[in-house]
């Protein structure tokens, strides 16, 4: 079993460390709010370190999981940041959504330490987290992604590494661009059938077998048809999410319409209140029948 550092400890971070303290693995967890840290050691064992360094400190793996490009820096690089203390020949994953430019950066100042680096954004959301079923889309060198596979095990169903240093951000922009029309596209069947006055668990059970079927559909109809958002990716990260995939858009001459009106219609639900809400709160904003 291996000694890892787990830096972030919120929706997703939470329950993926849970997964590996349970597989046996010994963790020291560093979370921006210590209370969620002490929580989590009270539930599950382990330490709690005072900064992202100190957590790191007798690590072979350090694993993250934050929020933005500026707080994945703040963890790696800053005055406290796990490669000031992390030794050569360690491995850090990163499982934070961010933008490529950073994956490539840590990916060459952890050469330059002789660390090992991997992106690995996660897709399958909170449930995925809670059930160890998530997908991971790894981008970096052969070596680190066979050695981080071993530890991901514990939390993921699908592993698959996608290219180098930063090409698992960008799948992941993929996965989000995907999402954000399926989405749609979900919300706006489920207010036709609710202004056509039809019963939503039958079309359910109708339609999600054929070729409408989705993960959306099968995780999210239910919860959107009862107006319940208080769970899952917020609307805040999502618009995260969905900046970086237009911004890398507009460095690769790619056309991303779809997108960018969806991004236009989550403005829309956090101008309604909705920036912690589950991004299927998109349905808010078309109006019931």
């Amino acid at each position: 079993m291996a000694n890892i550092a787990f830096i972030g400890l919120g929706v997703m971070g939470g329950p993926i460390a849970g997964h590996l303290a349970k597989a046996g693995h010994r963790l020291t967890v560093y979370n921006r709010s210590i209370g969620k840290a002490k929580s989590w050691a009270e539930a599950y064992g382990g330490e709690v370190a005072i900064n992202p360094a100190k957590a790191a400190e007798d690590a072979e793996i350090v694993i993250s999981c934050v929020g933005t490009d500026d707080d994945l820096s703040q963890i790696a690089l800053g005055r406290e940041g796990v490669f000031r203390a992390m030794k050569p020949g360690s491995l850090f994953i990163d499982h934070t959504t961010v933008s490529a430019r950073i994956a490539r950066q840590l990916y060459v100042e952890g050469q330059s330490l002789g660390l090992y680096s991997v992106d690995a954004p996660l897709t399958g959301g909170q449930i995925g987290a809670e059930h160890g079923t998530l997908s991971i889309m790894c981008g970096g060198a052969k070596p680190a992604v066979a050695a981080a596979k071993i530890v991901m095990q514990a939390y993921a169903a699908r592993i698959v590494h996608v290219g180098g240093a930063g090409a698992g951000q960008t799948t992941k922009m993929v996965n989000q661009i995907c999402l954000a029309g399926t989405l749609q596209g979900v919300a706006e069947a489920l207010r036709f059938a609710q202004a056509a006055n039809l019963d939503v668990e039958k079309i359910y059970e109708a339609i999600s077998g054929g070729a409408a079927q989705s993960w959306v559909m099968d995780n999210q109809w239910k919860t959107m048809a009862q107006d319940n958002f208080d769970f899952g990716l917020s609307v805040d990260w999502m618009r995260k999410d969905l900046e970086l995939a237009l911004d890398e858009a507009r460095a690769n001459g790619a056309t991303l319409p779809m997108t960018a009106l969806v991004d236009q219609f989550y403005a829309d639900v956090q101008a309604m209140g909705g920036h912690r809400q589950d991004i299927s709160a998109l349905v808010r904003r078309i109006t019931r029948a």
